[in-house]
């Protein structure tokens, strides 16, 4: 039976042409293990993210995606939740407790099982993962592999029929990745469970699965065995056949008769074999270390620790780098390689110890988003040479926003920006993370170019393939020091773990040779290609297209007219209603809060707004609440109108409207409930409505003048120009208008301490965090 069965689907993202996904079919069997693998960017992320519906990305969809039999989009959140589990490629992004026994059953509590069924489910899914010493540890305590291992579990106590991977083992060690793929392995062999796993790691991944399907450009170019699909691959000469495991390429290289091996096993006897009957040849004396006798960094016994209290992270370290090097720092997840990148660096003073640096360093961040700034690829790399944005493949990416690439993308773009600060000493943590093996062979290029200049090159990594090819020396840190740092050869020879999958096929006949070109050559057979000398040619994957902005005005919406009549004429009908027949001002105030939510029902419940515009309705609020409490020692010095000013014209007048008004209603149970608060909500509602109308028709332009005069105005004319008459009328005084001009000018000081603290919130965040919330707006599609 087909658990999925995918039609010629198509996805394409907001503000882009060309189609992440373009005409791809594809069949899931049940209780099958499917590997998914491709280039950086070829739509793995986006075709697993569209088999759950709860974790589809915002964008255009066309085609079928069929779930045992029954269209995807119609079997409902509840079984959705249940019976899909999903596990992202950062461990931390998806824990949402604290304790990791509350992990575990947050997902049950979720769907409201009965107690006991949520202690049995999350007693067994601890004991199957030998989480039981961890039970009641903070998952801030866990190490990478842990934080995944846990996701892992916590998915499991759904008892899911479908489980989906987006490369799992990204950032985690080879032991570590080692262990999650056999766990993965035993929950398909004894659960029968259907799996389907992105992974850029094949080389156990592969030897694990039923079968294999390769993106290329949004669409399946072939699947089958992983026998078949290396076969395929190597015949096409596809670049791809260069991330296969290193059985496969060794086959090829050496050109061994038979069939495709896939395993480090088959690969061992295969090579038992051809040796049997062919001499290998003597492997090549090894390259002798790169680079000068002058040091770019040394640290000479440092030790560091973050707390006072805490133990040390480095420990009496030492270590030298010299001009024009390729260091690899290599050592399990938690170890302190990311410490020791940041002290090497100076972003951290070690508290014991020197570091001597000759020259600039700059540092590449695990997570290389942090590195980004701007609102497109082109703003990030406005300085950099046209011949380094071809060189790193980033060409046809440039008007994408830099966290809309893929994880390959991001990092080859990060390495770009780094690069314009022309440093002496580059630091580089986890480069390869996310990178297919045709974009690894370039990076080696583009490092072994630099090194050429003299740049010293530290970089930090779980990759040992990568390190083992193309790293002159190779460091171990292990319970805070360097244990070991040696030539890649007899660093990485004889170890069982911390070793190449080469040196494994090879150890019996050739125990030194850590590299496939190294067993490859010893077989006499032909190396893998080498990179090309020129500039690379385009990047892989999606070649999206920025559409280019609409012009002229558009009317507005009916329902943002109706919002207009009710909030422009009722509201103040109602209020001149109280004042000229001296009502109930709790009753006016009732009706004015009525009147003031209704636009909101209108035009929001009644069209069934989607979690992701509640929520980030809700977070605008609720920031807009923090922001006011925040504050609350300084009178009318609030934030609160600048941001409804910048959710009007981001968002719109009704979500202008909405977090205004809402905004003062909640604030004011820490400063005070009252007959005041309605016009409190109508004024600030009043603000993000026109906000978002003038916004709308080009006359408020999301820059910092413009937001500031929109603010300066909106502060004294009409919030103060509403609350202080408000303030008359509540007073139970004689109303005349020499009463309400008498009100307006006694208000007018707290008015322009509001209107100054609106204009500085304006100029120093209006215009980020507009651009911030548009980003949300066009990525979920609010």
């Amino acid at each position: 039976m087909e658990a999925f069965r995918i039609d010629r689907l198509n996805f394409t993202y907001p503000a882009q042409r060309r189609s992440a996904l373009h005409d791809l079919s594809l069949t899931v069997r049940q209780g099958e293990f499917l590997l998914l693998c491709g280039a950086s960017g070829s739509g793995k992320t986006t075709l697993l993210r569209c088999m759950k519906p709860s974790a589809e990305p915002q964008g255009k969809l066309s085609g079928e995606v069929i779930y045992f039999g029954a269209p995807l989009r119609t079997i409902g959140h509840r079984r959705e939740s249940a019976e899909i589990g999903f596990v992202g490629q950062s461990p931390d992004e998806q824990l949402v407790t604290d304790q990791v026994w509350h992990e575990l059953a947050f997902a049950l509590e979720s769907l409201g099982l009965a107690q006991e069924v949520i202690r049995r489910r999350v007693a067994e899914s601890a004991a199957f993962f030998g989480l039981e010493p961890l039970f009641r540890r903070k998952t801030a305590e866990l190490s990478g592999g842990q934080k995944q291992l846990l996701n892992l579990a916590a998915v499991l106590t759904l008892q899911p029929d479908v489980l989906i991977l987006d490369e799992p083992t990204a950032q985690l060690d080879p032991i570590a990745a080692s262990e999650f793929l056999h766990m993965l392995a035993r929950i398909h062999r004894e659960l029968g469970m259907t799996v389907v796993l992105s992974e850029h790691r094949l080389e156990e991944a592969m030897a694990l699965c039923d079968r294999a399907a390769v993106l290329e450009d949004g669409s399946i170019s072939c699947a089958g065995t992983p026998r078949e699909v290396g076969e395929a691959l190597h015949t096409a000469g596809s670049a791809m056949f260069w991330s296969m495991p290193a059985a496969m390429r060794i086959w090829a290289g050496a050109g061994w008769p038979g069939a495709c091996p896939v395993s480090i096993r088959e690969g061992q006897s295969d090579l038992a074999e051809f040796a049997a009957e062919n001499p290998l040849a003597p492997l090549p004396p090894e390259t002798a270390a790169a680079g000068t006798d002058e040091f770019a960094v040394e640290a000479r016994e440092i030790s560091y620790r973050f707390e006072r209290d805490g133990g040390d992270v480095l420990r009496d370290l030492s270590l030298q780098v010299r001009k024009g090097e390729i260091l690899a720092v290599l050592g399990g997840n938690g170890a302190g390689k990311s410490t020791l990148l940041r002290v090497l660096g100076g972003m951290l003073t070690p508290q014991r110890g020197r570091i001597d640096r000759r020259g600039r360093a700059a540092l590449m961040p695990q997570d290389a988003r942090l590195l980004f700034t701007e609102s497109t690829l082109r703003e990030e790399l406005r300085e950099t040479e046209a011949e380094l944005i071809e060189f790193c493949g980033l060409s046809t990416l440039m008007d994408r926003h830099p966290y809309d690439l893929s994880g390959g993308e991001q990092q080859r773009a990060a390495l770009a920006k780094l690069l314009t600060q022309h440093p002496d000493i580059l630091l580089l943590d986890e480069p390869t993370k996310g990178m297919d093996g045709d974009h690894k062979r370039r990076l080696a290029a583009l490092l072994s170019s630099l090194a050429r200049q003299e740049i010293a090159v530290v970089l930090v990594s779980h990759d040992v393939e990568f390190c083992a090819e193309h790293a002159q020396r190779c460091a171990l840190l292990f319970d805070g020091g360097i244990i070991d740092c040696q030539p890649p050869r007899r660093f990485f020879s004889g170890n069982s773990f911390y070793t190449t999958a080469a040196n494994r096929i090879a150890r019996e006949q050739l125990p030194e040779a850590v590299t496939v070109p190294e067993v490859i050559a010893a077989c006499g057979g032909r190396a893998e290609p080498p990179p090309p000398p020129d500039p690379f040619p385009e990047s892989d994957g999606k070649r999206l297209e920025t559409v280019p902005p609409r012009k002229g005005k558009t009317p507005l919406p009916r329902r943002t007219q109706f919002a207009i009549f009710l909030d422009l004429l009722l509201i103040p009908l109602t209020l001149w209603w109280g004042i000229a027949h001296r009502g109930s001002y709790y009753l006016t105030a009732l009706f004015v809060l009525v009147l003031a939510m209704l636009p909101f029902f209108l035009a929001l419940e009644g069209r069934r707004p989607s979690a992701r515009e509640i929520a980030v309705l809700a977070s605008l609020c609720a920031l807009g609440v923090a922001g006011r409490a925040a504050f609350f020692m300084l009178q009318q010095f609030k934030p609160v109108l600048a941001l409804v000013v910048v959710t009007g014209a981001a968002l719109g007048g009704e979500a202008g409207f909405l977090v205004g008004a809402v905004t003062m209603l909640v604030s004011n149970m820490f400063f005070g409930q009252g007959p005041w608060t309605p016009f409190q909500m109508f004024a600030m509602g009043l603000i993000g409505l026109l906000a978002g109308i003038l916004h709308e028709r080009g006359l408020l332009r999301p820059k910092r003048i413009p937001l500031c005069l929109y603010g300066a105005f909106a502060a004294v004319f009409l919030y103060g120009g509403l609350i202080n008459p408000a303030a008359a009328l509540l007073s139970a005084q004689s109303l005349n208008w020499g009463t309400l001009l008498s009100f307006y000018l006694t208000g007018l000081p707290m008015d322009l301490v509001q209107t100054a603290a609106t204009v500085l919130f304006l100029w120093i965040a209006g215009e980020a965090m507009y651009e911030k919330i548009v980003r949300v707006k066009i990525k979920y599609g609010i």
